[in-house]
């Protein structure tokens, strides 16, 4: 009863801010891959965002899977004001995936495993109406990764003979999108 107490008094003080965003990533929406998060002011000029990526896809070209998950909270600085012009995010988050890596694209390999993400976003907040506002941005960093190298002719085992875990690290783009957000 407690939990659900609480969960009432957030839901109502964040209804009663209305500085509450849901948001859904038109761009990504495009290629079947949903992108939807939630944005909520923590300050005079902060806010913080969670969104949620999700790939299902078996494969894109019938060989190489496309598989991932990303949770990424980020907390946001807006120049101007919250939700309206140019702003800049810090994030970290995990993510589990079955993909072929960028720089194995042209072999018969795929990893699968998990990793996390530390790096910023920049972006510009279009303020539509009173109650939509698109957001634009780009991010990237370090993503640190822990996976297993299979081959996806069918050749059995492992390409990689790690004990454990095989670890990679890699300053890579990895976000980016048209969001499109509704005030609560």
């Amino acid at each position: 009863m407690k939990k659900f107490l609480i969960l009432l008094v957030l839901f109502f003080s964040i209804q009663s801010q209305s500085q509450t965003f849901i948001k859904f990533n038109a761009a990504t929406a495009i290629v079947a891959i949903p992108n939807v998060g939630i944005e909520t002011s923590i300050g005079e000029k902060m806010t913080l965002s969670v969104d949620v990526m999700a790939s299902f896809w078996e494969s894109f070209n019938g060989h190489s899977p496309m598989k991932f998950y990303t949770l990424t909270p980020e907390v946001r600085y807006h120049f101007k004001e919250k939700y309206d012009g140019f702003y800049v995010g810090a994030h970290a988050g995990p993510d589990v995936y079955e993909l072929q890596k960028w720089n194995y694209w042209d072999t018969n390999k795929y990893e699968h495993g998990f990793g996390y993400r530390l790096g910023v976003t920049v972006g510009y907040n279009l303020k539509l109406s009173d109650k939509f506002v698109l957001d634009i941005f780009a991010g990237g960093g370090w993503h640190q990764g822990f996976y297993h190298g299979y081959y996806n002719d069918g050749t059995p085992g492992r390409y990689e003979h790690a004990p454990n875990w095989n670890k990679s690290g890699e300053w890579l783009p990895y976000r980016g999108g048209v969001m499109i957000s509704y005030k609560l």
